[in-house]
């Protein structure tokens, strides 16, 4: 019974995704980046993204009754190189499990998250992690910069945001889990590569990361400001 229903899982998990490309869910996860940093007062505060380690972004949650917790998405995470200078080639992951709190009916959900140091980055590193089980996760705090009564939050390795119907808000992932995404790595990269490989930068990123890269750089390059 266990087999059969991870097979419907697994199935059902590739009806969700059909027709769509891991290069366009990167350019998605791109312009969901540019749209939640563009806004004034409610995107992510700027000091958090000059401290993050990697950044995670997955386009387009969607509810799926064969998953526990009923989501389950596809994105891409990067990291800053060990020089501390430029990021590294992307990594396709998935995320399984949580639940978002003013998700409305059906309504698809962009998620980010924010890896803010080194020791989360290793826990990213292994094969899957469940947030608050593996890695210390939080809701992130919203507006250009953070408050005083938020500085709790930044001892978090991870800090959580979701968007939906334009509402951007830290929203609590506690039980969501994160593998990486073999089957879209092989179609992004055209052969299979290491997580480890690509985030600690043992690659180079392939052209069509271009448009990721350059509003990851874009982004912290204003945040640092």
């Amino acid at each position: 019974m266990k087999l059969k229903r991870f097979g419907i899982a697994c199935l059902g998990a590739g009806v969700l995704y059909a027709g769509e490309s891991a290069a366009t869910r990167l350019k998605t996860s791109a312009e969901v980046l540019t749209q939640v940093m563009s806004a004034p007062d409610k995107g992510i505060p700027d000091e958090l993204l000059e401290k993050s380690q990697c950044v995670v972004i997955v386009p387009g949650i969607k509810k799926a009754a064969f998953v526990v917790g009923g989501q389950y998405g596809k994105g891409f995470i990067e990291c800053r190189r060990a020089s501390g200078r430029g990021w590294s080639a992307p990594a396709a992951i998935k995320v399984e499990g949580g639940s978002f709190g003013f998700q409305i009916g059906g309504q698809a959900v962009d998620l980010v998250m924010l890896i803010m140091n080194n020791d989360g980055m290793q826990r990213l590193l292994s094969s899957q992690f469940a947030l608050g089980a593996d890695a210390s996760v939080a809701a992130g705090p919203v507006g250009r910069h953070t408050e005083g009564n938020t500085d709790w939050k930044l001892k978090a390795q991870v800090l959580t945001y979701s968007r939906a119907r334009g509402v951007f808000a830290g929203v609590s992932l506690n039980g969501a889990r994160v593998n990486f995404d073999k089957n879209s790595t092989r179609e992004f990269y055209g052969h299979m590569v290491t997580s480890k490989a690509s985030l600690t930068g043992e690659i180079e990123p392939p052209a069509n990361a271009n448009s990721f890269l350059s509003s990851l750089a874009k982004w912290a390059q204003e945040a640092a400001k």
